[in-house]
């Protein structure tokens, strides 16, 4: 089984998915997360120079977390941090439909439209591409030109968006989708937190974010945002629940969550 995970910036696999990554790999799922921009414009900026080294700094903290994730393929693109916006749509999703089409994932992980818990707009952009290249990613009329030698259309069979029971105070307000899901990440809580940690260069966000999640019970919570079958109304406890490991046919209809 596969599970991809698209992100925004180094650090998002981590705070927002590192325990539901890292107990996945332990079942032997192969893991891929895409993180869209190499953080450069960050605030914390852990002494590099300039945006470059920056970019060079947090790539290396993105492979040491994703490594102890256990993460079977991490990859992390070239668009500008803090910019997802201004970015021409068609053309990232799809280098996002043509790693779809590569790893062939049956469950893939994204931010909610509303931008996580920080409600940053690069996540929300991070919302928008991968459900597109969810959707897009089984029809074959959607860059027909990717499809050659092994790389065929692909249907992803379940889209989840990261959710929460909580939010920031310090924050603009916003509403998350209810979740359909809860993970229960009790033996991997530790390795969440210390892949949050491989992230030195954002040292001056470790005691808020720990205090934060030791503060809550030890879970990741998602909602179902659309699935290539039907399901029930009771909350899942693993994400992969009803999935096949045979491939859906393509332009296969999505049932919204």
């Amino acid at each position: 089984m596969r599970m991809m995970c698209i992100t925004a910036h180094p650090d998002d696999e981590a705070g927002g998915f590192g325990g539901t990554l890292r107990l996945y790999a332990e079942k032997g799922t192969e893991t891929c997360v895409i993180c869209l921009t190499p953080g450069q414009a960050a605030t914390n900026r852990g002494g590099a120079k300039d945006d470059s080294e920056l970019a060079a700094m947090r790539r290396k903290e993105f492979a040491a977390s994703c490594e102890i994730l256990r993460v079977t393929r991490s990859i992390v693109l070239d668009y500008p941090d803090g910019k997802l916006y201004r970015q021409d749509l068609y053309r990232v999703v799809c280098d996002l439909t043509l790693h779809i089409r590569e790893f062939r994932p049956q469950v893939i992980l994204t931010f909610g439209p509303e931008g996580g818990l920080t409600g940053h707009t690069d996540h929300s952009m991070a919302s928008v591409f991968a459900t597109l290249a969810f959707h897009w990613a089984g029809r074959a009329n959607r860059y027909p030109d990717q499809l050659s030698g092994n790389i065929t259309a692909h249907c992803p069979q379940k889209l989840y968006f990261a959710t929460s029971d909580f939010s920031l105070p310090d924050r603009a307000p916003i509403t998350l989708a209810p979740a359909t899901a809860i993970i229960a990440i009790d033996d991997y809580f530790e390795a969440k937190i210390a892949a949050f940690k491989a992230h030195e260069s954002q040292s001056a966000l470790w005691p808020r974010f720990e205090g934060t999640m030791r503060g809550r019970r030890k879970q990741e919570m998602f909602h179902l945002a659309a699935s290539t079958f039907s399901h029930t109304s009771e909350i899942e406890t693993d994400l992969f629940a009803g999935t096949s490991d045979s491939e859906p046919v393509p332009n296969a209809g999505a049932i919204a969550g």
